[in-house]
């Protein structure tokens, strides 16, 4: 699955558009690389994003094309959040 739509689905990120952006500008990263939104993601990818002054890490657990909003949580697991220093 494309990284941006990975993004929209599991909503980490809530439109597509915006994933996109985020994704252009450098800021996630898939298995320790800058990814674009065209990246193709499995599951077990580790990938890291930077939101303002805070950078979550999470590990991507299923893959699914459509998922209800209450089920979106279970497609990745949290490893770790930080906050980013200025």
């Amino acid at each position: 699955m494309r990284l941006d739509k990975f993004l929209k689905v599991s909503r980490l990120i809530k439109r597509r558009t915006l994933a996109k952006e985020v994704c252009d500008k450098g800021r996630i990263k898939v298995n320790g690389q800058v990814a674009k939104a065209g990246t193709n993601v499995k599951q077990g990818d580790e990938m890291e994003i930077t939101f303002g002054q805070k950078k979550v890490t999470v590990k991507i657990d299923v893959i699914k094309e459509i998922v209800k909003k209450e089920d979106a949580p279970m497609m990745y697991s949290i490893i770790k959040e930080e906050q980013i220093q200025a």
